[in-house]
């Protein structure tokens, strides 16, 4: 994927390989406390410099023509973080939403939430829901936070529910297969996504999107969350389009010569 620069040096994605963007890109965004360490400042700046990052994210994906952005923003496990660090991000969360859901509704972009909600705070859940009800009419890029997720827990809520219907007698045990059991999962309605990406050097999933990845374009790349550039997004895209996806199958090499 060619990356060119036009209009004063804002970055598009030419025309001629616009049909090798990814519908769905998805991002762990990973470095934030280490990008502060490293730098000698409290993890609390690093987290602030990484909502920066995920602004330009945002808006690259929306130029570049990516239908659905996931971002990991806090995982079911991250509760076992100091309580002191636990309330900042919560407070950043509370920031971003109040701060940037009318820019967002005005770029014409809808907010979808997945994760846990049960036992949320008092004083984030009622925000996560206005955010998705402001914006699910609107059209363009669909934002996906992922918020007090975790990708086994997703999974064992998605099959209690069919367990619930055979219980019922709405669903037959023979029934339940990958298709149904998807339609259950938080991301139901969502296409799997073409590329995930992490940031910091690490290479694991940190049980994110474990069932939707099955097939994904894995990229690890060394810089930390703060530092993900518009330049970084580019790059990826540039990687991801150069990459031959065969979803378990063989290329037939006759009809690509």
């Amino acid at each position: 994927m060619a990356v060119s620069t036009s209009g004063g040096g804002r970055q598009v994605m030419d025309k001629e390989h616009a049909v090798k963007i990814p519908e769905h890109v998805a991002i762990i965004m990973d470095g934030n406390g280490r990008w502060a360490k490293k730098r000698g400042l409290p993890r609390t700046v690093g987290h602030k410099k990484g909502v920066d990052a995920v602004h330009e994210a945002v808006r690259v994906a929306a130029a570049a023509g990516i239908s659905y952005l996931t971002l990991f923003a806090f995982s079911s496990e991250n509760w076992t973080r100091p309580e002191s660090e636990v309330n900042d991000l919560m407070g950043l969360l509370k920031t971003f939403i109040r701060g940037d859901l009318a820019e967002l509704h005005a770029e014409n972009v809808r907010i979808r939430v997945i994760g846990s909600r049960e036992n949320l705070r008092g004083d984030i859940l009622p925000l996560l829901i206005e955010a998705e009800e402001t914006t699910k009419a609107n059209t363009g890029l669909t934002l996906v936070i992922a918020f007090n997720y975790g990708s086994r827990d997703e999974i064992a809520r998605a099959a209690r529910k069919l367990a619930q219907k055979v219980v019922a007698g709405s669903m037959r045990v023979e029934d339940i297969n990958a298709v149904a059991l998807d339609r259950e999962l938080d991301t139901s309605g969502i296409p799997d996504p073409d590329l995930l990406i992490r940031t910091s050097g690490e290479e694991r999933l940190s049980n994110f999107l474990l069932w939707q990845a099955a097939y994904a374009e894995l990229l690890f790349i060394p810089d930390f969350w703060p530092d993900f550039s518009r330049e970084t997004f580019y790059a990826a895209l540039a990687s991801y389009a150069n990459r031959e996806r065969r979803f378990g199958g063989v290329v037939d090499v006759a009809a690509v010569s």
